[in-house]
C-alpha cells in the first residue's frame, strides 16, 4: 500500500491529486497539463513551473495560493501589475521573484529585505551608489557581494569590516593608494592580498612579518640585494626561496662575467 501511494503523485499536503477532480481537467484534452509533469497541484516544483509555462493566463489566478511554491511560479508569469502586493509575501522566494520582474524601484526596496538570500540576489542586480546602504548589511555574504560590486571610490568606507572576506576583496579590488593602509590588517589573507598588488619597494618592511606565508611572497618579490636579512627565516619554505634566489642571481652574475671575459679575449685576439 505504502509503495502504490509513493508513486503516486501527491499535493502540497500530501493528498492524492487526480485529473478528474481538478477544474483543469479540460487542459489535458488540450495538451496543457500532465500528472506528474505539467501540473498546478503536484507539489513539485518542476510540473508547478511547467504549468505555468505551458499556461501563463492563468498565473494571475494563483498569486495567493497557500503554497508557497505556487505562488513564486506564478508571480514568474503573472502580469506585473498583480506583483507588487506579493513583495510582502511571507515567503522570501515568492518576494524575489516578484522584485526581479518589477521596475528598479521595487528592487531598490527588496535591500532591507529580512531574509539574507533575497538581500544577496538584490545585491548582484545594483551597482554604484545603490549599494551604498548595503555596505553595513548585518550578513557578511551580503557585504562580500557588495564589495565585490561596488564602485572602487566607496571601497575605502569597507576597509575595516568585521569580516576578512569582505577585507580580502576589498584588497583586491581597492585603488593602489590605500592599500598601504590594509598591510597592517591583522588577517593575512587580506594583508597577502595587498601585498601581492604593491610594488616590491613596497612591502620592503615586510621581511619579518608574523606570518609565513606574506614573508614567502615579500621573498618572492624583492631585489635580491635585499634578501640576506631573511637567509635565517624561522620558515623553512621561505629559507629555501631564499636560497634558490641568492642561487640564482649568482650565476646569472657568473655568467655575465664570463660572457664579458669571452668578449674581452674576441677583443685581444683582433687586435693582435
Amino acid at each position: 500500500m505504502l509503495g502504490r501511494r509513493k508513486n503516486k503523485p501527491l499535493d502540497w499536503q500530501g493528498n492524492e491529486v487526480r485529473c478528474d477532480a481538478c477544474r483543469h481537467a479540460g487542459l489535458k484534452r488540450e495538451g496543457r497539463c500532465a500528472l506528474k509533469l505539467v501540473c498546478v497541484m503536484d507539489r513539485s516544483s518542476q510540473g508547478i513551473e511547467a504549468f505555468f509555462s505551458q499556461n501563463p493566463d492563468l498565473s494571475q489566478e494563483y498569486l495567493a495560493h497557500p503554497y508557497f511554491e505556487v505562488r513564486a511560479a506564478a508571480a514568474r508569469y503573472a502580469d506585473v501589475f498583480y506583483l507588487t502586493a506579493l513583495l510582502n509575501d511571507e515567503d522570501e522566494t515568492v518576494r524575489w521573484n516578484a522584485a526581479l520582474r518589477l521596475p528598479h524601484r521595487f528592487l531598490l526596496r527588496m535591500r532591507s529585505d529580512p531574509h539574507r538570500e533575497v538581500r544577496i540576489r538584490v545585491a548582484e542586480h545594483l551597482e554604484g551608489e545603490e549599494l551604498v546602504s548595503m555596505m553595513s548589511d548585518p550578513d557578511y555574504f551580503v557585504r562580500q557581494t557588495v564589495a565585490k560590486r561596488i564602485g572602487i571610490p566607496l571601497l575605502k568606507i569597507m576597509m575595516d569590516d568585521p569580516d576578512p572576506e569582505v577585507r580580502r576583496i576589498v584588497a583586491n579590488r581597492i585603488a593602489p593608494e590605500w592599500l598601504v593602509e590594509m598591510l597592517d590588517d591583522p588577517d593575512a589573507t587580506v594583508c597577502l592580498a595587498a601585498v601581492e598588488r604593491l610594488t616590491s619597494t613596497q612591502i620592503l618592511h615586510l621581511r619579518f612579518h608574523e606570518n609565513f606565508r606574506v614573508r614567502y611572497e615579500v621573498a618572492r618579490r624583492i631585489s635580491v640585494d635585499a634578501l640576506e636579512a631573511m637567509r635565517k627565516d624561522a620558515d623553512p619554505l621561505v629559507r629555501e626561496l631564499v636560497e634558490e634566489r641568492m642561487h640564482e642571481a649568482r650565476m646569472e652574475q657568473r655568467a655575465e662575467h664570463e660572457i664579458i671575459e669571452i668578449n674581452g679575449h674576441h677583443r685581444e685576439g683582433r687586435q693582435r
